[in-house]
């Protein structure tokens, strides 16, 4: 976790890496853990390790997921990808061993601090089997100006 200054604004970066198997239910718990660290000038920059919907993957979305989902909304948290490209399938995760694309790496942030946004796209890369995702952020004079007009 880093907090600082950006712009002159608070932010607080929570990098995490969940687990291979059980992402689902370790993300759940850590999220509920640090609940008290979380607000609305934090960004969570994480590899759940599964995919938050069933447009970041080819396979059905399961229980586990649909609770860490229900968590994430209950703590006014979301996938920031999904509020600038709802409907997009696009994946930043290929395994050619497994013959599987899916999203599994994600921007989480607070729903009251989505103005703070400005764009996020996932760059492909060719030296990982990750793509990169991109998350531009307004600075306060884009903020000032765009109230202004």
């Amino acid at each position: 976790m880093i907090k600082g200054l950006v712009q002159q604004e608070n932010i607080t970066i929570l990098n995490i890496y969940a687990p291979n198997t059980g992402a689902p239910k370790f993300m759940k718990k850590l999220l509920k853990d640090l609940r008290n660290e979380i607000d609305s000038n934090t960004i969570i920059v994480t590899n759940f390790n599964t995919p938050l919907s069933a447009l970041s993957s080819r396979r059905k979305v399961n229980r586990e997921t649909m609770d860490l989902n229900y968590t994430l909304e209950q703590m006014n948290l979301t996938d920031l990808y999904r509020i600038f490209h709802p409907t997009t399938a696009e994946y930043a995760f290929c395994s050619t061993v497994h013959e599987t694309f899916s999203k599994t790496d994600h921007r989480i942030g607070h729903k009251m601090s989505l103005h703070k946004f400005k764009k996020i796209e996932i760059i492909s890369s060719t030296l990982s089997d990750h793509s990169r995702i991109r998350l531009n952020i307004n600075s306060k004079s884009n903020l000032q100006n765009d109230a202004n007009t």
